[in-house]
């Protein structure tokens, strides 16, 4: 797979969105917030919850979740969220366990089956995980809204030139 391309692929998708910059850079960090959080199995139904709620886009949360949390990046992501909520909670969690875990949601074992393995984890894994993750996820969502803001401001002033430059040549 080149990275290249792909870079350019996801490129392309965000600046084929339309509608409220506010709207997609929003729905861009609420994408970003949620890939950061270890609930693998919940993503989609806490994208499109959340994106209903704050009414915004529920594309760009999706292209946004699927940019930071892949097969690719999964296993940094609950390296840092591990890390981060041992060191802020009275429990500690071992590599060990987390890759079990991972080895079976890899398999796309299905919602229930990828809770059950969660369950297994134990109460206390998963405040770790949640922890950590949220508070790696915190930041990136603010500053991923303000980049994708600026982002699509400049592609509607971009739209706005061309269609003005048309108008006046009609």
């Amino acid at each position: 797979m080149n990275i290249k391309r792909r870079a350019k692929y996801f490129y392309l998708k965000f600046r084929r969105q339309e509608g409220d910059p506010r709207s997609l850079a929003f729905g861009t960090a609420i994408g970003v917030f949620i890939g950061f959080t270890p609930t693998v199995p919940l993503h989609t139904i806490l994208i499109v919850l959340s994106s209903l709620v704050t009414r915004t886009s529920i594309i760009t949360a999706m292209l946004a979740n699927t940019l930071i949390c892949n097969p690719f990046t999964y296993v940094p992501l609950y390296y840092l969220a591990t890390t981060v909520g041992n060191i802020l909670t009275p429990y500690e969690l071992t590599w060990d366990r987390i890759e079990e875990a991972l080895d079976l949601l890899l398999l796309h074992p299905g919602l229930p089956r990828s809770l059950e393995v969660f369950a297994d984890l134990g109460y206390e894994a998963v405040i770790v995980l949640v922890v950590g993750g949220t508070v790696l996820a915190l930041p990136c969502a603010i500053v991923s809204y303000f980049l994708s803001l600026h982002f699509f401001l400049k592609i509607r002033q971009k739209r706005r030139q061309k269609h003005t430059l048309t108008k006046v040549i009609s």
